[in-house]
C-alpha cells in the first residue's frame, strides 16, 4: 500500500498521559496490519524513558536532538498541563523537531506545547474541555474551538482529550490511505469513524470561577438554587435592584453573554444531571425550568447537537440493554 515507511516521532515526557501514546500507537499499529508502513519512534528530550501519569515507565527509542526528521511529530498531553508551565527546554525540542516534520500534531493537553512554541499562532486549534480557555489566553494568535473533537488546520493537528487521540490518528491514516482504511481500522478497534456531537456533550457548560462581581454571584445562586422559578430579565433585575439595561452590560462585561443565556446554561446543566440520574426528558424539561420538552429539546439541538434522549442513552449506563429474544 505504502511505496515507504511513513516515520511517527512521538514527543513524550514525565508525567505524560499513557493513553494519548497508546491510543494514537494501537491506530497506526493497526493499519500497518491491512498494508500501510507506519514506523513509531518515541523521543525525548534527553532520550531517557520517561515516567507516565499512570506511574509506568515510558521507554524511549531515541533523543529529540539526534533524530532523524519524521514525517509526522505527535507531542502527547499530561495532567501537569497547563497547570504548571511548558518547560522552554521542551517547547523548544517541539519546535525543531516539527520544523523538520511534514505534519505536526497534539493529543489534548500537547496543544500547550505546540502553543508555548509558537506553532499554533494564527491556526485554529483544540484541546480538552477543560482547558480550552486556559488555551486561549495563552495563545491570544490562535482560534481555539472549544467543541472540536479535532482540529485540521492545514497539516498541523490538535485533539480534544485522551481518546480523542484516537480520532485524530485515525483522520490522519485517512489522510494518507484514505476511508477504506481508516473504517477498517475504526471496525477492528470497535471505535467510531466519526463521533456523534462534540466534546462539550462530555463537559459541563458553565466552567471556571463563580462571577467576581457580588451582583452576578446573586443571580447565579438564585437560579442554581431554584431554576423553575421566574427568571425573565425584569425578575433578575428587580432581585439585585439594578435596571435591566445594566444588568446586561454587566454580563457582557465579565461573562461575554446575556443574562437569559446563562440561565439557560444553569438550567441546561441541571437538565443533563436530571438525565443522568434517570428522569425521563419530559420530567427533567419540568424540573430543570424549561417551559416545555420542546425547548428543552432545542437547548439540547443548539449545545450538543443531540436531543435529550440521545444524550441519555448515552450516558445513563455502562451496561448494554438486553436484547429482546426472538418469538418462538
Amino acid at each position: 500500500m505504502a511505496s515507504r515507511a511513513h516515520s511517527v516521532g512521538v514527543l513524550v515526557f514525565d508525567g505524560m498521559k499513557m493513553l494519548d501514546l497508546s491510543g494514537p500507537a494501537e491506530v497506526f499499529s493497526e493499519a500497518n496490519r491491512y498494508g500501510a508502513r507506519y514506523r513509531l519512534s518515541i523521543v525525548s528530550v534527553g532520550g531517557t524513558p520517561v515516567r507516565s501519569s499512570i506511574g509506568m515507565s515510558v521507554p524511549v527509542d531515541v533523543e529529540a536532538a539526534v533524530a532523524d526528521p519524521f514525517d509526522t511529530l505527535l507531542v502527547v498531553g499530561g495532567d501537569v498541563l497547563p497547570a504548571s508551565p511548558v518547560d522552554p527546554v521542551l517547547s523548544a525540542t517541539a519546535k525543531d523537531l516539527a520544523d523538520k516534520a511534514e505534519r505536526v500534531a497534539s493529543v489534548c493537553t500537547g496543544a500547550f506545547v505546540l502553543g508555548a512554541a509558537g506553532l499554533l499562532e494564527g491556526k485554529r486549534a483544540t484541546t480538552h474541555w477543560q482547558h480550552t480557555a486556559a488555551l486561549a489566553r495563552s495563545c491570544p494568535q490562535t482560534r481555539v474551538e472549544p467543541d472540536a473533537i479535532f482540529v485540521r488546520d492545514g497539516s498541523t493537528y490538535t485533539s480534544a482529550g485522551v481518546t480523542a487521540g484516537i480520532d485524530l490518528a485515525l483522520a490522519m491514516v485517512e489522510q494518507d490511505h484514505g476511508p477504506d482504511l481508516s473504517r477498517k481500522i475504526a471496525r477492528s478497534l470497535v471505535v467510531y469513524m466519526q463521533r456523534a456531537g462534540g466534546q462539550s456533550q462530555f463537559s459541563a457548560s458553565l466552567q471556571g470561577p463563580a462571577p467576581r462581581t457580588p451582583v452576578l454571584r446573586m443571580i447565579q445562586d438564585a437560579v442554581q438554587a431554584d431554576p423553575t422559578a421566574d427568571h425573565g430579565l425584569e425578575s433578575l433585575a428587580a432581585r439585585v435592584r439594578v435596571s435591566p439595561r445594566h444588568l446586561t452590560r454587566m454580563f457582557r462585561a465579565e461573562l461575554d453573554t446575556t443574562p437569559m443565556k446563562y440561565v439557560e446554561l444553569i438550567r441546561f446543566d441541571r437538565a443533563k444531571a436530571l438525565l443522568d440520574a434517570g428522569h425521563n426528558a419530559t420530567e427533567t424539561a419540568s424540573l430543570s425550568g424549561f417551559p416545555s420538552y420542546e425547548s428543552l429539546r432545542r437547548a439540547f439541538a443548539r449545545h450538543l447537537g443531540l436531543s435529550p434522549t440521545q444524550y441519555q442513552h448515552r450516558f445513563a449506563t455502562t451496561t448494554p440493554t438486553p436484547r429482546a429474544r426472538p418469538a418462538r
